[in-house]
């Protein structure tokens, strides 16, 4: 697969023809945005003249990405038949894996879930196990859609480590013990054959909720609250993943003060080693009659009302609550999302978030500020994933690149371009 030096070369020879004017990918734009539904409405945005519409049209109708409807709209002349995106002309695999289980789906090109699978993966079983275990599931949901099944256009995969954006290999410390460098994109586009984007779990949970619920907002700062701790940012409308894509590792930030116990990263004083749903039940154990490991077990404990439970969730809100303070007079967001496994029970870990953030962060920073709790579901992650490939394949550049590539090959050759990678 090219790298973003070779592809942004090649799609500026290509698209030369396009400069000053709008091309195909930004007529798909227009439309699946739902800004134009006619010809007339294209030309009117664009400035571009109707044979010139059309041309880009009669592309993009080639490649199976846009189609006329049988409904007739006004168009300031003749009635006209409205122009639709077709989502289904493609699908995209979305892979999140996490800990303790892996979620495997197919998504159209809205984003929508066609169906899924979920695996109890190990991690331990290294990145060529899981992986060709993951590739297993992708061919029997595709195999179960039947002959007709549109054809894939590339991959998405969440992983709960930093990840290296431009290579799609973990980088440093995670809970991904025998995966650090591992080739995961090369390892998906030799099985699969099609072009893969890697990133870690937490960023795409960021790039769901924004797009999803806090859209108008151009600065947003997601924390995910489970087994381990981690979260995300968003700048200016666009994910920041730092310079080695480590940016946002609250979770092993040091607090001082709380006894400095061991984290899992192998220093002292984390913020997951105080917070984290492996540590809350650590604290939560000795008094327990019964087994308690991680977030999930918590979350149950907490929805039974046992007061134990509650009490250490809402005191861990708190000592998360002075990390998310220092982040929010560094980064100012608009708006901080609070997730994860130790939320689904309820406010009590968003009570002590707040009150801690509002008290400790400058008062400037919190003048507008809105927190709120998660809304994403258990998809969140795979509907991440589903938005990272489609932004990418979408993107106009790329559109015009591959179609002027391969539009003699026929409908979906735009599959086969490479994704745009890099930061």
């Amino acid at each position: 697969m090219l790298n973003s030096r070779h592809l942004k070369g090649t799609e500026m020879s290509e698209n030369v023809r396009y400069r000053g004017e709008a091309g195909p990918g930004h007529i798909l734009g227009l439309v699946a945005s739902g800004q134009a539904q006619t010809r007339a409405a294209l030309a009117e945005l664009t400035g571009l003249s109707r044979p010139t519409v059309t041309q880009r049209l009669e592309t993009l109708f080639a490649a199976g990405l846009l189609r006329e409807s049988d409904e007739i709209l006004p168009s300031g002349g003749r009635p006209a038949r409205a122009l639709v995106f077709d989502e289904r002309s493609a699908l995209v695999l979305c892979v999140d894996v996490g800990e303790e289980r892996t979620r495997i789906a197919l998504a159209d090109l809205r984003g929508q879930l066609v169906d899924e699978d979920v695996q109890p993966f190990a991690l331990g079983e290294g990145p060529a196990g899981v992986l060709d275990r993951i590739v297993r599931s992708a061919r029997d949901l595709l195999a179960g859609l039947g002959g007709a099944a549109p054809r894939l256009a590339g991959v998405g995969v969440g992983l709960p480590a930093p990840v290296d954006f431009g290579t799609g290999r973990t980088v440093g410390w995670s809970v991904m013990a025998g995966w650090e460098g591992y080739d995961v994109r090369g390892h998906l586009v030799e099985a699969l054959g099609v072009p893969v984007l890697v990133d870690n779990d937490v960023n795409l949970l960021t790039l769901a909720e924004h797009r999803a619920y806090w859209r108008q907002e151009s600065h947003l700062f997601y924390v995910k609250a489970g087994t381990g701790i981690g979260s995300g940012i968003i700048a200016d409308h666009q994910l920041n993943r730092g310079a080695l894509g480590a940016a946002g590792d609250i979770g092993h930030a040091r607090l001082s003060g709380y006894g400095d116990p061991a984290c899992r990263c192998g220093n002292r004083g984390c913020v997951e080693a105080l917070v984290g749903g492996w540590a809350v039940a650590r604290d939560l154990a000795p008094d327990r009659d019964r087994q308690v490991h991680d977030a999930r077990d918590i979350a149950q404990m907490v929805r039974r009302g046992d007061s134990a439970a509650i009490a250490r969730v809402r005191d861990a809100g708190r000592t998360l609550g002075e990390a998310i303070a220092f982040a929010t007079s560094l980064l100012n967001p608009a708006v901080i999302v609070v997730g994860g496994m130790l939320t689904s029970a309820g406010d009590h870990l968003l009570a002590g978030v707040r009150e801690v953030v509002y008290q400790r962060a400058l008062p400037l920073a919190t003048k507008q500020l809105t927190i709120a709790r998660s809304r994403l579901d258990h998809h969140g992650g795979v509907l991440g994933a589903a938005l990272l490939v489609i932004d990418s394949i979408l993107e106009p550049s790329a559109i015009d690149a591959a179609l002027a590539r391969g539009s003699a090959e026929g409908v979906l050759s735009f599959v086969h371009a490479p994704l745009v990678d890099g930061r």
